[in-house]
């Protein structure tokens, strides 16, 4: 039988959680991303919680079983849009993780056109260009801050890939003001006051929608294959196509996926390969043996130990460490109801380290997600980095190539290390990177 929850000043009754700190509750735990990292409050209450931060009470779904039917959503009782508004709502709005139901399935499937098979191919060699071009830039050998690189790096590919022409001049102000629009979704005080989070997250979005805007009349009457024109002509199995403003609302929610998700994985990736010199070389190798500098579309599933380290990287340093959601009407979860009108939590990142699941999870091992071990396998809901039900992310494809045509450049350009006491912290106050830019040293190969 359902245990019956309902709103209190204590919390939903009947599912266990406490309120934190007298008047700020968790809200610096939220801030800080510990809340959604630390398993502390699995282990103390189990699947499902209730804490309260920011003011709000949140139900934290933790655990495969609970963060699986909430992303499932069988009853479609759990929305996006909502959800995910009270933290980036006023920054990224109008794009795809932000609908629901009818209005999500109307776009997605105007969406998916420009993320077809042949759509991905024709996107590979503009970007394959870029990631050239910019590693052109980079020195020979020496040390550099490798997330600061691969993060303006992977936005000139965003850029390039998705609008069809380099950013020149206004790549670094763009790149701003995506950071300050993600770092406001982590803001304690969420009310536009110069110079903090709140502010400056609407003012970076003010930015990216200036400069996109006037470029729509060119993309409506080009036949370019860049997806910016692909979403100007993209149209729905009945014709229906997106308005001016729609293209640009997704514009914008796709470019900051794909770049800071990318930038992600990349940065995970190559510290944890300049402290395994093994899996290094065995990527190395396999890229070696296709024999070209550049990968073509019949080349990604090819390099399988890359293919097992960017599983790996993504379980250690989950992209997205959590995802929101808000009940509409009222649901159960394993067992516990909680109302309609309530913010749910997911906690991908824990679900990622959990030693059930996940033996030694801190330890950097991509053979789990090799036969016959599949750790991945070891709870449907075991392994979730780009999500799951009808919201998992549309471009997870687009997201693997890229990650796979820099890297393969990468390491046919380079051998990279870090000194052998170094060990990367990562700051989780809006999406994961290191605190310190990830020195790496460069040598050549």
């Amino acid at each position: 039988m359902a245990l019956l929850v309902q709103n209190s000043s204590r919390g939903p009754r009947g599912i266990p959680g406490d309120a934190g700190l007298p008047l700020i509750g968790y809200t610096w735990q939220l801030a800080n991303g510990s809340l959604i990292a630390d398993g502390a409050r699995y282990d103390r209450y189990g699947p499902v919680s209730w804490s309260r931060a920011l003011g709000t009470t949140f139900v934290n779904a933790g655990g495969p079983d609970a963060c699986g039917e909430v992303l499932a959503n069988k009853d479609r009782a759990y929305a996006n849009g909502p959800g995910w508004s009270f933290l980036i709502g006023p920054f990224f709005h109008g794009g795809l993780m932000l609908l629901d139901f009818d209005e999500h399935h109307r776009h997605r499937r105007i969406m998916q056109e420009a993320f077809t098979a042949q759509r991905l191919a024709g996107y590979l060699d503009p970007l394959n260009v870029t990631v050239a071009q910019g590693l052109a830039k980079w020195p020979a050998a020496g040390q550099i801050h490798f997330e600061r690189r691969i993060r303006q790096l992977t936005l000139d590919v965003a850029t390039r890939t998705f609008m069809g022409a380099p950013l020149g001049p206004a790549a670094n102000r763009l790149n701003g003001a995506f950071v300050d629009s993600v770092a406001a979704s982590t803001a304690a005080i969420r009310i536009p006051v110069p110079g903090l989070r709140w502010s400056k997250g609407l003012r970076g979005r003010q930015v990216i929608e200036d400069f996109l805007t006037p470029l729509l009349p060119s993309k409506r009457a080009s036949d370019q294959s860049d997806l910016f024109s692909a979403l100007c002509h993209a149209t729905g199995p009945d014709g229906e196509k997106f308005t001016d403003s729609e293209v640009i609302d997704h514009m914008i929610f796709l470019l900051m996926a794909a770049h800071d998700t990318s930038t992600t994985t990349l940065t995970t990736m190559a510290y944890y390969l300049a402290r395994n010199p093994d899996w290094q070389d065995r990527c190395r190798d396999e890229s070696r043996a296709l024999g070209t500098d550049v990968l073509s579309y019949d080349d990604i599933d090819k390099l399988q130990s890359m293919d097992l380290v960017m599983k790996e990287a993504m379980r250690i340093v989950t992209p997205v460490p959590g995802v929101m959601r808000k009940t509409v009407k009222p649901t159960e979860l394993l067992g516990y109801r909680v109302p309609a009108d309530s913010y749910v939590g997911v906690g991908l990142w824990h679900l990622h380290h959990m030693e059930e699941y996940w033996p030694n999870p801190s330890r950097f091992d991509p053979e789990r997600f090799a036969e016959p071990r599949r750790e991945d396998k070891s709870h449907r809901y075991a392994y979730m980095p780009f999500g799951n039900g009808v919201h998992k992310c549309i471009g997870m494809h687009f997201g693997g190539m890229e990650v796979k045509a820099a890297m393969h450049q990468l390491l046919l350009r380079y051998r990279f290390s870090v000194a052998s006491d170094y060990r990367m912290k990562i700051d989780l106050r809006s999406l994961p990177r290191p605190t310190d830019g990830l020195p790496l040293q460069l040598a050549p190969v």
